[in-house]
């Protein structure tokens, strides 16, 4: 193995059984067992289904991944990006020895941190500084070591007033800052960590993306991260991998498998019309019975918007309230979850009535990308009556790409702003 690569999978594969530990039964177990010892290949290979969480599958065998083969070198921040149920955990588990492969071999070279679950490897009857000297234990380290590094966790983890407190009485806040901080600060060759930073605070997530680009770009050492925060995956890694149903659907620099990804997962819903009130989208305070993106450059409101289009938001709502006022916002989003601006108003209109607004919004304003409508409505008092995220999905373009240009503006909005010399 190059001297290079800390991570080599070579043809990895997992199997599970449905309903079942390990593979469920003793005669399943001897069968295998049988065919072992006779040279010949493990029969329940041969019936096992793609792990797709959709559909009802014949057999109860399936493969959580399938023909893994990929190469980490040393200092890379590799993150793996796939739907829930793409086998991204699993991978992470046999990477980091908590199972074993099915098929195939993985070779690793250094230590390796992990933080799959939320205090995973802590015990919950000792203390906070008791768990710390536990997980540099296991991960190979010296008292001495520890010890070393011991006030710098602490001072990182923010938990300095509990450190002597038992990990069971902690918040699963609490739990996730002390384990990441004990991960990222022992002396580990790769740190693997699964999308656990989720259950963090805004203040502590930030703080932990900014270290584990220390980890990669300072220390040289290798970051394995899987996050559904496409922003951050593409800020923080030098690497990608996408995950489909447990096989491998591409290797590349992060920018380019986040764009096929959101392209490939993100629907394009310009429209949406309930005919029958009954069938409409809401709740027993209100409907929408209609609601669009119309291209208002055009004759046809349905031609793709360019960033050169004039467009608008079309809302159709049936006031089921007791409320005579409410307040019809939205949230315009990009597919990563990032609000780029919103916009509400109050209007007027009696129960059981139904209201037909727009919200205008000017050509070059918003950059080529795809983005989401999230709609809500209050009361004037601003208590929430009705909130659907995703309502409406659509893409703008630039034309200009399309006859040669290849590169794209930076940021989330490109006005067209007008220079003179002074």
């Amino acid at each position: 193995m190059n001297k290079n690569i800390v991570i080599k999978a070579e043809n990895i594969s997992k199997q599970y059984r449905l309903g079942q530990v390990g593979t469920g039964t003793i005669s399943h177990d001897l069968n295998r067992f049988w065919h072992k010892i006779r040279g010949k290949e493990d029969p329940y290979l041969k019936i096992g289904e793609t792990n797709d969480r959709s559909t009802k599958g014949d057999s109860d065998y399936v493969w959580s991944l399938r023909d893994i083969n990929f190469e980490i070198e040393q200092g890379d921040a590799v993150g793996i990006i796939g739907r829930n149920g793409a086998g991204k955990s699993t991978l992470l588990k046999l990477l980091s020895r908590v199972t074993k492969p099915t098929t195939g071999s993985i070779y690793t070279k250094g230590r390796i941190a992990s933080l799959l679950e939320v205090g995973t490897g802590f015990h919950p009857e000792m203390t906070g500084r008791e768990n710390i000297f536990l997980n540099g234990a296991i991960l190979g380290m010296t008292r001495k070591e520890i010890t070393r590094k011991f006030d710098e966790i602490v001072d990182f983890s923010g938990v300095e007033r509990y450190i002597d407190t038992p990990v069971k009485r902690y918040s699963s806040g609490m739990y996730v800052r002390l384990a990441f901080a004990v991960a990222a600060h022992l002396e580990s060759e790769i740190l693997i960590v699964d999308e656990v930073l989720a259950v963090g605070d805004a203040e502590f997530q930030k703080k932990c993306l900014g270290k584990m680009g220390d980890v990669s770009k300072g220390e040289g050492r290798t970051v394995l991260f899987v996050s559904h925060n496409m922003t951050a995956v593409e800020t923080l890694c030098s690497k990608a991998i996408t995950l489909k149903q447990g096989l491998i659907q591409e290797i590349g620099s992060p920018e380019l498998l986040i764009k096929n990804y959101l392209a490939n997962n993100i629907s394009n819903n310009r429209t949406i019309n309930f005919n029958e009130i009954e069938n409409a989208l809401g709740n027993e305070f209100i409907k929408i019975s209609y609601a669009s993106v119309d291209n208002t450059s055009t004759e046809d409101p349905s031609e793709f918007i360019d960033v050169s289009s004039d467009f608008k938001l079309v809302f159709e709502i049936i006031n089921q309230s007791n409320y005579d006022e409410l307040s019809i916002g939205f949230d315009l989003k990009n597919t990563r979850g990032d609000t780029i601006f919103g916009s509400a108003q109050i209007f007027s209109f009696e129960k059981n009535r139904k209201i037909k607004v727009a919200c205008n919004i000017p050509k070059n304003l918003l950059n080529d990308d795809t983005y989401q409508i999230m709609l809500y409505v209050h009361t004037t008092a601003m208590s929430l009556l009705f909130i659907q995220d995703e309502l409406l999905t659509f893409e703008i373009k630039d034309k200009q790409r399309e006859n040669g240009y290849l590169g794209k503006i930076n940021g989330f909005i490109r006005p067209e702003l007008y220079w003179n010399k002074i």
